[in-house]
């Protein structure tokens, strides 16, 4: 429990702080317009590439040619939702998205969170920004890079981890091609590739904590765990509860870039996702309708999830989107 220091401090915060009614939000608004006119190239970007191409949903309920267009493919209304129900590949590569998405998850969402709070309690500046630097570069390199990076750091006769395997007397094994490793290589490689990125904004949400909450908890001789439980974390768990919120409604949204350079056909099995099978059914095959079918099975399902966590998290501890 927070010790009445701190709960103290909360309260002369609030006091303190001015309400800031709606002409004054009115006002402060008006005086930074300008900034609010940078923001009509991303608005025009989003309704331009994400919003325009939405028409193109319909021809999920047709069969659609390329040389006949929209207006004049053939309408089949949900025969494609059928199909893609009861064919046999569509349900094992929903259970592969699942599955690897659910690890990631679980495995991938407290990395940063944990990052986080460890660098925030390093006082050697120079350490701290170092440890960020390394970590969040991987963020800003391709999967085509990073793929390839993996596959060799795992190599059967070049890899790091086989070289030390061997020099125990044990055989190389086929990291990259074994159903058993692959799911464990693709959440282990995301958590590299993000964790530093990640941790950027829950830094940036620790920096808005008042001092003076440390200050009355070192004045009640409260330790460094403790103030991390009842200070940082209740501070950011605003943000924390909202980037579950998104990271939940992408448990259904795989990462096609990182799969795809990483898949090959000895583990189809464990790593074919919804995203690949979609690539292979609408660019490889041609079959526009049907592609275009999976694609908005999985968005509805996330506009779900997002909705869904929403109304728990705002039931649960009063943060939510909206």
């Amino acid at each position: 429990m927070e010790s009445n220091a701190i709960i103290a401090a909360r309260e002369v915060k609030e006091r303190v702080q001015p309400q800031i009614t709606k002409e004054r939000a009115i006002k402060l608004y008006w005086k930074q317009k300008y900034f609010f006119f940078m923001l009509i190239p991303v608005i025009a970007y989003y309704l331009i590439f994400h919003y325009a191409p939405l028409y193109g949903i319909v021809i999920a309920f047709q069969n659609y040619y390329p040389l006949k267009g929209v207006a004049g493919s053939e309408w089949v209304g949900l025969d494609h939702f059928k199909e893609l129900f009861t064919g046999l590949y569509f349900l094992p590569v929903l259970k592969n998205t699942l599955i690897i998405s659910t690890y990631k998850l679980i495995f991938g969402f407290p990395a940063p969170i944990i990052l986080c709070l460890i660098l925030n309690e390093v006082r050697l500046v120079f350490f701290k920004k170092a440890v960020q630097t390394i970590t969040y570069l991987p963020h800003f390199i391709s999967w085509v890079i990073l793929g390839g990076i993996v596959i060799e750091f795992l190599s059967p006769t070049r890899g790091l981890i086989n070289a030390i395997i061997m020099e125990f007397g044990h055989k190389p094994i086929l990291f990259v091609t074994s159903e058993t490793y692959f799911r464990s290589i693709l959440v282990l490689s995301s958590i590299w590739k993000e964790v530093g990125w990640s941790t950027i904004i829950y830094l940036a949400a620790i920096t808005s904590v008042d001092p003076e909450l440390y200050d009355a908890a070192d004045m009640d001789g409260a330790g460094r765990l403790r103030k991390i439980w009842n200070i940082t974390m209740p501070s950011i768990m605003p943000v924390v509860t909202i980037m579950f919120i998104f990271a939940v409604g992408g448990i259904i949204n795989d990462d096609f870039d990182q799969i795809y350079n990483l898949l090959n056909a000895s583990v189809l099995s464990v790593g074919d996702v919804i995203s690949t099978y979609t690539y292979q059914i609408g660019l490889v095959k041609g079959d526009y309708s049907f592609a275009t079918t999976v694609g908005l099975f999985k968005n509805i399902i996330a506009f779900v999830l997002i909705l869904l966590t929403n109304y728990v998290a705002k039931k649960t501890n009063d943060y939510s989107l909206w």
